[in-house]
Parts: C-alpha cells; sequence; structure tokens
C-alpha cells in the first residue's frame, strides 16, 4: 500500500510545482477565464481518479480493500470504493466554497492587491495538506482503536450544521479577532506596506524600503524606516497567510469529520481532501467575484453537515435497508441539495436584479 501512497503524494508534489514554477512563476492577476480554465482542470483529475480508485480497490492493489472499513463494517471493492470517493470528494468540494467566502473577506480586510493572493493561496494550501495529512491520520487511528468515536463526529456535524444557521461568516475573518495573528504580531514588528511578493522582509534593505508593485511608484515605509537594521518583519502578505492557515484548521475540523462519516479508508479520506483543496485556488478566483449572489448556499452547505452526521448515526440501519451501496444515494442527496442551494440563489438574485 505504500506504494499508492508515495505516488499519489509525488504527482501532487509535481503538479504544485508545476503550478507555482511554470504557469504562475511569474506574480500577475488571475483573470476569471484562467481560473475557470483551472478550475475545469483540477476537478477532471479529481473526477477522473475514481476511475484509478476503481482499478486499485477492484484488483487491491498493494492491500487496498483488504481492510475492513469501519464506518460500514464491509470490504471496499471497485464499486464502493469509487461511490465513497467520488461522495467524499463533493462533500469536501462543496464545504470548501464557504472557505472561498471567508478567504474573500480576509483579502478584503488586508487590502491584499490581486496581484499577489496566488502566492498566498498558493502556500495557504501547501500548509492545508500537511495540517489535514496529520489529522486525517490522526482521525483513521482513533476510529480504528474506538469506533464510538464515530458518534461523537455525528453529533458534532450536527451541531456544527445547526450552528452554521445563526453564526454570520464575517466573524472568522477580522484580523484583530484572529488569536494567530495577534501572536504574529507580538513575536514580529509588521511592516505598513506590502513588499511584492515577499512575506517577510529585514530593515536595511532594498526591498524592505520599497513597495514593489509594478507600475506602482516607489513608496517608503515608515515602519521599516523606524525598525533597526537587520530587524526581521513580517509583511501584511504574511498577516494574510496566517489568517488563510488558520481559517483552514477551523474547517478542516468540520470537514475531517465529515469525510470520515463516509469512509475510515485513511488512502480515500486523503486523496478526496487532497484533490479537493487541490481546487481550490482557482475556484475562489472563479467564484471571488460572486460570493453575494450564492445567498442560500450557506444553508445548503450546513443541510449537507446534516445529511451526513444524520448517515454518520443510521450507517448500519442504512446498509441493511438499502445495501451496500447505499453511499451512491447520498451522493445524490448531497449533489441535490447544492443544486437547490445554487438555483434558489439564482433566482433570488435574479429577482433582486
Amino acid at each position: 500500500m505504500i506504494w499508492m501512497w508515495i505516488g499519489f503524494i509525488a504527482f501532487v508534489l509535481f503538479m504544485l510545482a508545476l503550478d507555482l514554477g511554470v504557469f504562475h512563476r511569474q506574480a500577475h492577476v488571475v483573470s476569471v477565464k484562467e481560473a475557470v480554465a483551472w478550475s475545469g482542470v483540477w476537478m477532471a483529475l479529481g473526477v477522473s481518479f475514481a476511475l484509478i480508485v476503481y482499478f486499485a480497490y477492484e484488483g487491491q492493489w498493494f492491500g487496498l480493500g483488504t481492510v475492513v472499513d469501519a464506518v460500514d463494517g464491509l470490504l471496499n471493492d471497485g464499486a464502493t470504493a469509487t461511490e465513497k470517493y467520488l461522495t467524499g470528494y463533493v462533500v469536501e468540494k462543496s464545504l470548501s466554497v464557504d472557505n472561498i467566502f471567508v478567504i474573500a473577506m480576509i483579502f478584503n480586510f488586508l487590502a491584499v492587491p490581486p496581484l499577489y493572493q496566488h502566492r498566498v493561496l498558493y502556500w495557504g494550501i501547501l500548509g492545508a495538506l500537511l495540517m489535514r495529512g496529520a489529522m486525517i491520520a490522526l482521525g483513521a487511528r482513533l476510529i480504528a482503536e474506538f469506533h464510538w468515536v464515530l458518534y461523537l463526529f455525528a453529533a458534532f456535524l450536527i451541531v456544527t450544521a445547526i450552528k452554521m444557521l445563526f453564526i454570520k461568516t464575517e466573524e472568522h475573518a477580522d484580523p484583530d479577532m484572529n488569536i494567530a495573528v495577534r501572536l504574529a504580531r507580538r513575536l514580529f514588528p509588521v511592516t505598513a506596506r506590502f513588499h511584492g511578493q515577499h512575506f517577510m522582509v529585514r530593515a536595511g534593505t532594498t526591498a524592505a524600503h520599497e513597495t514593489e508593485t509594478p507600475g506602482a511608484p516607489v513608496v517608503a515605509d515608515e515602519m521599516v524606516e523606524a525598525a533597526r537594521p537587520g530587524t526581521l518583519m513580517l509583511t501584511p502578505l504574511a498577516l494574510a497567510l496566517v489568517m488563510v492557515e488558520t481559517t483552514d484548521l477551523i474547517f478542516a475540523v468540520d470537514s475531517i469529520p465529515a469525510i470520515f462519516a463516509i469512509t475510515s479508508d485513511p488512502y480515500l479520506v486523503f486523496t478526496s481532501n487532497v484533490f479537493a483543496i487541490l481546487g481550490l485556488r482557482s475556484l475562489y478566483f472563479a467564484l471571488a467575484g460572486m460570493v453575494q449572489k450564492f445567498r442560500y448556499l450557506k444553508v445548503s452547505l450546513a443541510l449537507v453537515l446534516l445529511v451526513v452526521g444524520v448517515k454518520m448515526l443510521l450507517a448500519e440501519w442504512l446498509k441493511v435497508a438499502l445495501g451496500k451501496h447505499f453511499n451512491l444515494y447520498l451522493l445524490l442527496v448531497v449533489l441535490s441539495i447544492l443544486a437547490v442551494g445554487v438555483a434558489a440563489s439564482m433566482i433570488a438574485d435574479h429577482k433582486r436584479k
């Protein structure tokens, strides 16, 4: 099984290197057309990977599909593994949309230039992959040792769904309320201005004394001028990165239990999560300008969490009533909820105009 993990991680690292090192080597404003194209690429890769999942579990490549799934007590063959992977991918992808709304607010609060937003998202998502990998490993271990943890996850998802209906998303986006940002400001001085793509600068260097936005006049940074030469300072771009990372950690606490409601197979959990996250950057640039149009999407996401939590509680009964492919019905229900939320939002926006 280790070779399947190595192969997948190598593929992900190659795609990330290709993304930043080739296609986005030079900082530029990502257009909606470019973002939609990249979103299509990442979604195509995520859906196409289901074919590899099918043949890998059907043929039990490197031991995949030989361990009983703790969620439903079944061995995952090609069909059931594919259903669980696609369901997990759709659930994680839909939950990441709410994350996009918060990231848009963060960039708005800190006035991050569109030219550098891709860089923040790139490193933010790389950190998110590492955090989620650790959380998935811990969650899989807990479920393998203590099956009753699934019921705690179910209760947590149901409570989270109810809270999503009543808590405003804007509360998570204020930098002054972010503990990680306050800690970063306590440990490091922060420059008053952006310094190109730099997350950190040293006082006394050319990069630290001038803004580097192409086409903009050279402007001195008063905070850097007042600092002692050689002092290491954070830029507002670094604060944006800290907020994106901590925000993803908050959302991961919601989404990781959601995927464990579908399967406890670490490989299915990790791969579906990774493909959902990898397309988050391009999806942000495609949707950031339309966040206000999807007024009912948050309600849809709350209902998705509610359905997934209830499914986790009733997994044994559903397996008897609907058969071993009951995750396929869950996938259809999730897609229907999201479709209704998007359609209702578009209709409401049209009426408002």
